[in-house]
């Protein structure tokens, strides 16, 4: 491997994971709530959580462009016309997959703007998108980076730890998942693929299956 950013790309995404999934288990969310309150964490926790999110994935960003680095392989035409149409339908597929489960809910801005909300359960969702995957803006996400047209080892790094975080933050979700839709979620998870549609260990549900009955 040439002189690259490589590892130092993966470890700054291993700190990024390990940050983001602690920010997101229910013993750190439970320790907030207590000192804070059950109103106000309703209402600025998520939002707080993307922000933070967000802000701690720069400095691993920065790395790609600002370490030493060393291309691997270009897309070109007609190949980037391909890649770059399923990088846009991914690009869709990822504003549709939050605007089904609820835009402004997902970002924290429902909960920060109408606290009366806040505390509501969330609505179990498993039609649309939710119906062919059950991660499905993760789906997306993995066909975007790993169609960049310009592939380096830096930029390799970044996708093995995104993907490697990806897979791993799905497992710790779906623990949450169970714990807060019960029976419902355990038959959706056994009827529907995890990431790649099609993808089914046994036949599709029945109603009556989804439906935890």
């Amino acid at each position: 491997m040439p002189e690259t950013g490589f590892w130092w790309i993966l470890l700054s995404l291993v700190f990024y994971g390990s940050l983001h999934s602690s920010l997101a288990s229910l013993w750190f969310k439970a320790w907030v709530e207590r000192r804070i309150g059950s109103r106000r964490f309703h209402r600025f926790y998520r939002l707080f959580f993307n922000g933070m999110a967000a802000l701690t994935l720069l400095p691993s960003l920065a790395l790609v462009l600002l370490l030493p680095n060393q291309p691997l392989y270009t897309i070109r035409p007609p190949w980037l016309i391909l890649t770059g149409f399923l990088q846009l339908m991914a690009v869709f597929g990822l504003l549709a997959g939050v605007a089904q489960t609820g835009g402004a809910n997902f970002l924290g801005l429902e909960q920060f703007f109408q606290p009366e909300k806040a505390s509501q359960p969330r609505k179990f969702v498993r039609t649309g998108l939710y119906h062919w995957v059950r991660h499905p803006l993760y789906f997306f996400a993995l066909i975007f980076i790993w169609l960049l047209p310009v592939m380096s080892w830096n930029t390799l790094a970044w996708n093995i730890g995104a993907s490697l975080y990806l897979t791993i933050g799905s497992l710790f979700e779906e623990k949450k998942l169970l714990q807060e839709f019960g029976e419902k979620y355990t038959a959706y998870r056994h009827c529907t693929p995890m990431f790649i549609p099609g993808l089914r260990l046994k036949p599709p549900c029945t109603e009556e299956e989804l439906e935890g009955r």
